[in-house]
């Protein structure tokens, strides 16, 4: 098939796409490389954009679109929307998303972005709601339930787009049998809150009975989500602290303005809340997808694999498991080290965070079923984290 990668409505490049193998068989013309994904630009060489790398990065992005094979109970969404790999579902609404402006648009085509986009344009949701969040639910029926931006949605956690007043919220179940996370992304919130962190706002949501966090897209249609993930491929790699400090020059030489403070603030919150899923996939940069300009830091945002206690009796609280500083997986108390000035921050705005948590984990108990014994203790383990933090700020002011 042969098509024209689209960025909204700048063309990217002409080429021919295989349905079937969802690979860039051959590129025509590259039109605009600057509106290319971020990530290809790095294997783009002029007069040579047919060579296998471009194409095979180019058919791996596109791919990687795509809901990842290690997304939880993937087997029984694939049952429940009628498909065999999540590859399938690509093709279905041109390959648009809430996280960025690209497109596949068919040659000769007179459709626009303006036409189809998910920013301006409803979509059905509740056939796909029901396939990722149910614990009971149907083969879906009809085919435009499959021509939604839930089509392109990452990560691990059973999630699903919808749309509440005109807003587009993203809905995020659990992982396996652990409940925790859609209450970790509401305390996170309230964290960011108090400190003043820039943030993406989780609520809680009920959905058939089970518990889920609801937050807003952050994207709009002049802008995109460019992961840290992306960015490193353009960074000399070295595997250590330096690749940290090497990123805030790479964001700094692009004009964003406070990014190490940014960039503390996310640590400081993964301090707090034990967060152990930091990956270069979890935070990055909003690029205007109109000028390339570099707008600023994306709002902090997925928290919930925090407050991990693998073991705990009726004396103890056992803590196994670290954070990650980029690349490193290491201790919370060594990552915490990173901020430059940890004075700035004010402990006493925290005050009542314990009590506030225990209230909303209790308040969702008959739902949850997690036991009294285990809220006192992640209580417990939130208020050590806090005091900690106290400790290093007093050490630091002394």
């Amino acid at each position: 098939m042969k098509c024209t990668l689209m960025n909204k409505n700048t063309e990217i490049l002409s080429a021919e796409y295989n349905p079937v193998s969802k690979f860039f068989d051959i590129i025509y013309e590259v039109k605009n490389i600057d509106y290319a994904p971020y990530i290809l630009k790095k294997f783009y060489e002029e007069g040579d954009f047919n060579n296998n790398s471009f194409r095979t990065n180019l058919s791996d992005w596109f791919r990687g679109r795509g809901i990842p094979s290690w997304r939880d109970k993937l087997d029984l969404l694939l049952h429940r929307l009628n498909i065999y790999t999540p590859d399938e579902l690509l093709d279905k609404a041109f390959g648009l998303s809430l996280s960025d402006q690209y497109w596949i648009k068919p040659f000769d085509s007179d459709i626009s972005y303006d036409d189809i986009n998910f920013f301006d344009h409803d979509f059905d949701y509740s056939e796909f709601l029901s396939a990722s969040l149910s614990l009971n639910s149907e083969k879906i029926q009809k085919e435009a339930s499959l021509k939604t931006p839930n089509n392109t949605t990452d990560g691990m956690l059973r999630k699903a787009w919808i749309i509440e007043d005109d807003v587009r919220y993203l809905l995020k179940g659990v992982y396996r049998n652990e409940i925790l996370q859609p209450f970790n992304e509401v305390l996170a919130t309230e964290i960011c809150k108090r400190l003043d962190f820039n943030h993406v706002p989780y609520t809680l949501d009920i959905y058939k009975d089970t518990v889920v966090s609801k937050c807003p897209c952050f994207i709009n249609k002049d802008t995109e989500l460019i992961t840290a993930q992306q960015i490193r491929n353009d960074m000399n790699r070295h595997d250590n602290k330096e690749d940290y400090e090497e990123y805030i020059k790479k964001l700094e030489s692009n004009g964003i303005e406070n990014a190490r403070v940014k960039l503390e603030n996310m640590y400081i919150l993964d301090f707090l809340i034990m967060n152990e899923d930091r990956h270069l996939n979890n935070f990055g940069i909003i690029r205007d997808v109109n000028t390339l300009k570099w707008l600023d830091l994306t709002p902090i945002f997925d928290n919930g694999m925090a407050l991990n206690i693998p073991y705990y009796d009726e004396e103890e609280v056992i803590i196994s498991g670290n954070g990650r500083l980029f690349y490193e997986v290491k201790p919370f108390d060594e990552i915490i080290k990173i901020v430059k000035d940890i004075t700035r921050i004010d402990v006493t705005k925290l005050d009542g965070i314990p009590e506030y948590f225990d209230k909303l984990l209790h308040e969702y108990q008959h739902l949850t079923h997690i036991s009294d014994s285990r809220i006192n203790k992640l209580c417990i383990l939130l208020e050590r984290q806090i005091n900690k933090l106290q400790v290093i700020i007093e050490k630091a002011k002394s």
